[in-house]
């Protein structure tokens, strides 16, 4: 079961998602929230597979709590719901965290998709927004700067140890960042994330 929360300020648009999504048998709405502030605090209680997260929120905006979310419960996967497709909104989102990006203008169907894609370990991005760094690299649009420095560390053949040694932080932040690009970017393993990385280093 896809366990998923809405933070979302406009509780209609919270109601016809919900309307809509209570029919899917793999799905369940766990819980909702109008500001970021309550959304932390439910995710706290109750941590969802899944986040569709607002950008402008009361209280703490989208991209804070997407940034908290990651950090504090890794395995909840978030997923942008918003009216702005600007390549700054959609960058920030990204490197905050978010693995997919959905416009609200978007129809409910798009909703679905966007929820079974991204809990199945995969990216998603409306087709009606426009990517930061094009549509043939969305998949690297997806990591931080840190994690994009990470991986070319990764390409060139550096272990953990040597990566934390020459970026000046613990091996244990350096695993973090690896288990976290392979889930971004839907790899099954270490074995994967090297493969990737020795693909993409010319680009980085």
């Amino acid at each position: 079961m896809i366990t998923v929360t809405i933070a979302e300020d406009h509780q209609a648009l919270i109601d016809g998602i919900q309307s809509y999504l209570e029919y899917e048998d793999d799905i369940t709405i766990v819980g909702h929230a109008n500001d970021g502030q309550q959304l932390l605090a439910m995710i706290a209680k109750r941590p969802p597979n899944i986040v569709l997260c607002d950008i402008r929120m009361p209280k703490v905006d989208g991209i804070e709590a997407t940034k908290i979310i990651q950090k504090e419960y890794p395995n909840t996967k978030v997923i942008a719901f918003t009216m702005f497709d600007q390549e700054e909104a959609v960058r920030q989102m990204l490197d905050a965290g978010a693995v997919g990006y959905i416009l609200k203008n978007s129809s409910l169907q798009v909703v679905l998709e966007a929820i079974r894609t991204v809990a199945g370990g995969k990216t998603y991005f409306d087709k009606k927004i426009h990517l930061p760094t094009g549509e043939k690299n969305r998949s690297k649009s997806v990591l931080s700067s840190r994690e994009r420095e990470i991986l070319l560390l990764i390409a060139r053949g550096k272990t953990s140890h040597e990566i934390a040694d020459e970026l000046f932080i613990g091996k244990s932040t350096v695993d973090t960042h690896r288990k976290n690009m392979i889930r971004k970017l839907g790899l099954s393993g270490a074995g994967e994330l090297l493969r990737y990385a020795l693909e993409k280093k010319y680009e980085f």
